[in-house]
């Protein structure tokens, strides 16, 4: 087997796949729930263990983060170039060595991995977009600063279709007003999970974006500009909630070591 560095030198041919203004066309965001205590666990299992080997079969990780109001909580997200690429990416790595080895390690930190969204930019430009060269070696250990937050509106069947093109002209304005500009915006990939071993949330229509926050005390100055706008009080968010067919998630997440998205 490859040692870790030949591995990490190895992925550098895959990521030329990945040359879109965003990464990736096909995104998942994995949101497990873990044993008590077990978080640390798995995420320094993961890592060291299935960063570089992921990405030598043509997977993009993209960010592993900590949720800081669940702490038995790992959130991550890997990306794909499409449906078809990722049928043979997921196979290559869930039969191959490295996974075989510390799959029983990884499952045993887990109660429910199966919480997860498969998602594609509203645009190729609102991916996520990042250099080749962002993710710290596998030496790291410092926590990088920052603070990611994903929100999430579960919306009803009759409004998802145009829930892209309405979220750019009138919610995201207010956002960023607000100092949540996105920085990268999803919504449901409808086709068929290609990879039915790994189960993913089918039926929903999920919409997702992505805001980068210094910490946690300019988020809650963000909360608090939007819930002072008149505009976003009387017009905007009464016009979202009737969109929602159940409340609006939010993730308020901070990146592991090794994650992509930092700072």
């Amino acid at each position: 087997m490859r040692s870790k560095r030949d591995r990490a030198i190895a992925t550098s041919g895959k990521r030329e796949a990945f040359s879109t203004a965003g990464c990736c066309p096909i995104v998942e965001l994995r949101h497990y729930t873990l044993r008590p205590g077990k978080r640390e666990t798995l995420i320094a299992l993961f890592d060291h263990e299935f960063i570089e080997t992921q990405e030598e079969v043509g997977i993009q990780l993209i960010a592993q983060f900590r949720d800081i109001d669940r702490p038995d909580v790992f959130t991550w997200l890997r990306g794909f170039a499409n449906m078809q690429s990722r049928a043979a990416a997921l196979a290559a790595f869930y039969d191959g060595p490295v996974w075989h080895a510390h799959r029983d390690a990884a499952n045993d930190t887990m109660i429910d991995s199966d919480n997860v969204l498969l998602l594609r930019p509203t645009r190729p430009a609102l991916g996520f977009v990042f250099d080749a060269g962002d993710r710290p070696g596998l030496d790291a250990t410092t926590i990088p600063p920052g603070l990611f937050v994903a929100t999430i509106y579960p919306l009803v069947a009759s409004v998802a279709k145009d829930f892209a093109d309405a979220f750019e002209r009138a919610i995201a304005p207010e956002l960023a007003t607000s100092g949540a500009a996105p920085i990268a915006v999803f919504e449901t990939e409808p086709a068929e999970n290609t990879f039915p071993r790994l189960p993913v949330r089918e039926g929903d229509h999920m919409f997702v974006w992505f805001a980068r926050f210094a910490d946690v005390g300019a988020y809650d100055q963000q909360v608090a500009a939007l819930q002072g706008s008149r505009t976003w009080r009387d017009a905007v968010r009464p016009t979202l909630d009737r969109s929602l067919a159940s409340p609006v998630e939010t993730w308020r997440l901070t990146p592991t070591a090794r994650s992509r998205l930092f700072g």
